[in-house]
């Protein structure tokens, strides 16, 4: 069964993989697998920037987006009353051009919003982990994105060979129960950053002990800046003790709904 697995903490943002697959659809008929991808409007790959906190205290990720997850338990499949969407014993999922007769239902039954409609074609479309390709032996044995990606951000393969990296990795949304065969590493998670201070001496603590509780707890130190960072946190709320020196702050009620960057903490 074939899987995709992409490291996050690999992508470098250069869109290559975005463009590699509208070259490989746009203007090209691979029926019986699929029809041309519009030119303009659509993304069966698009890679995203999500900026996480606010400056200083701020990191910068990027996130592929509208890619198919070829679900084991895929609502589009559920959908279809065409029966035009087929689980490949591979793993893929493909919609037959030659069966959608164009009802949107699977658009509206994917919780991941990673199906397209062509209006000009009538047609339902998505991404196809460039089965045509797979299929006809192409020497690279890869999908377009994946064979384009210069930081070896992204890997195709069957399930076995690379189950070392999935038991690393996640899902997007596991509560939607459709069993994804998309994996990632490293995706974007919240944080608790700031920075200490001491007014009186002007001066940033160094080594300040920092005590997080809540529903999740953690201890770290600031650092040679004064700085400090809880990374890798769920969403949630949240308490943070400050010592050093005798003194001690605690702030409390931190919500991870949003990643926090606490500013300049005063510790008097």
């Amino acid at each position: 069964m074939k899987v995709f697995v992409q490291d996050m903490a690999k992508c470098i943002g250069c869109h290559t993989c975005q463009f590699a697959c509208k070259d490989e659809h746009s203007g090209n008929d691979w029926t019986p697998y699929a029809k041309p991808q519009p030119e303009t409007g659509q993304f069966w790959r698009q890679v995203k920037e999500v900026v996480l906190g606010s400056a200083p205290k701020a990191r910068l990720s990027y996130v592929p987006s509208h890619m198919c997850n070829h679900c084991d338990s895929a609502a589009c499949v559920k959908a279809c009353p065409m029966k035009a969407i087929t689980k490949r014993q591979d793993g893929l999922v493909l919609i037959e051009p030659a069966k959608c007769n164009g009802c949107e239902l699977c658009v509206d039954a994917c919780p991941y919003g990673n199906i397209w409609f062509n209006k000009q074609l009538k047609l339902a479309q998505k991404c196809t982990g460039c089965a045509h390709l797979v299929d006809r032996g192409w020497p690279i044995k890869e999908p377009r994105c994946v064979d384009a990606c210069i930081p070896g951000a992204l890997k195709f393969g069957e399930e076995a060979d690379l189950k070392d990296l999935i038991a690393k990795a996640e899902v997007m949304h596991p509560e939607y129960g459709t069993k994804p065969r998309v994996y990632y590493l490293n995706l974007p998670k919240k944080f608790i950053a700031g920075t200490v201070y001491d007014p009186g001496n002007e001066e940033v603590v160094i080594g300040a002990t920092l005590t997080l509780s809540g529903d999740a707890s953690a201890t770290l130190k600031t650092d040679a800046f004064g700085d400090f960072w809880f990374e890798g946190l769920k969403e949630g709320n949240f308490s943070l003790k400050i010592e050093a020196g005798g003194k001690s702050k605690t702030i409390a009620n931190i919500s991870t709904k949003k990643d926090v960057n606490l500013g300049d903490i005063a510790l008097s």
